[in-house]
């Protein structure tokens, strides 16, 4: 053992792969030896002193990229780079804490996606008479508001959550989700779009839901996304929404578009 052992001794000894010790070689973490007169590298008791140093600072969180400063730093280099090391684990740790909780609301689809106060006025949805259809509906709409505006989305929140209050509101709004499955030249979507626009018009606060996130982008096609999602698959919505939109305009609310048909 005088000359030193292999780099597969070695490796046991200090409780690394090969393949490690290679790739710390290949970092310049540790120096490899010089061959013996068979070909073999032999290493002595300051490469798996090396090597220990630089497999326990690895195992302790510190980056590869910076085991080789510590190792050649002195007492008071190496204590100060311990203490970056540990701001940057604790930042590690809230990181993956983090992401374990988004792992945990996983369970609930809603709650992977949106804050508590948006799932809550999911739940409550159902017991105004919204189908589980027109909640999902809703919620997608809610997820890309989020998403797309989220300086807007409190904001935005608060202005469903007290248009919920109204029955009115409510009537109309379960009244355009039924309206999807109407044939788009169906005249009674003309007939809504004239009662919802009317009623916007008539509540300035509930209003802010059509022009509130619209106000807060640069882009009209992000309003473009969150207004109108869905409407591929539904004609008859689509022409509401644009029968909708008109008659605001027309009143002076400035909403984007007209968009192309």
């Amino acid at each position: 053992m005088s000359n030193g052992v292999t780099i597969g001794q070695a490796a046991a000894f200090v409780g690394v792969t090969v393949k490690t010790v290679r790739h710390y070689h290949k970092l310049g973490l540790v120096g490899e030896p010089e061959r013996d007169s068979s070909g073999y590298r032999r290493y002595g008791s300051a490469d798996l002193l090396r090597l220990v140093q630089a497999r326990t600072l690895a195992a302790a969180g510190v980056p590869l990229a910076g085991i080789g400063p510590l190792l050649d730093a002195d007492a008071a280099q190496f204590a100060a780079a311990l203490v970056d090391v540990e701001r940057q684990l604790d930042e590690r740790i809230e990181e993956l804490a983090a992401r374990r909780e988004t792992l945990h609301r996983l369970g609930d689809g809603n709650r992977a996606l949106l804050p508590d106060r948006a799932v809550a006025l999911l739940e409550r949805m159902p017991g105004l008479g919204f189908t589980a259809d027109e909640v999902a509906a809703a919620r997608e709409g809610l997820v890309l508001a989020r998403a797309l505006v989220p300086e807007g989305f409190d904001d935005h929140l608060a202005h469903v959550e007290l248009a919920l209050q109204d029955p009115r509101f409510v009537a109309l709004s379960r009244r355009a989700a039924e309206s999807a499955a109407w044939e788009p030249d169906d005249p009674r979507i003309a007939e809504l779009a004239t009662a919802t626009a009317d009623h916007y018009l008539a509540s300035p606060a509930q209003l802010k839901i059509v022009t509130g996130l619209q106000a807060r982008t640069e882009s009209a096609t992000r309003y473009e996304m969150i207004a109108h999602h869905g409407e591929e698959e539904a004609p008859a919505a689509a022409r509401l929404a644009t029968l909708v939109e008109a008659r605001l305009r027309a009143a002076g609310v400035r909403i984007p578009g007209p968009r192309p048909r």
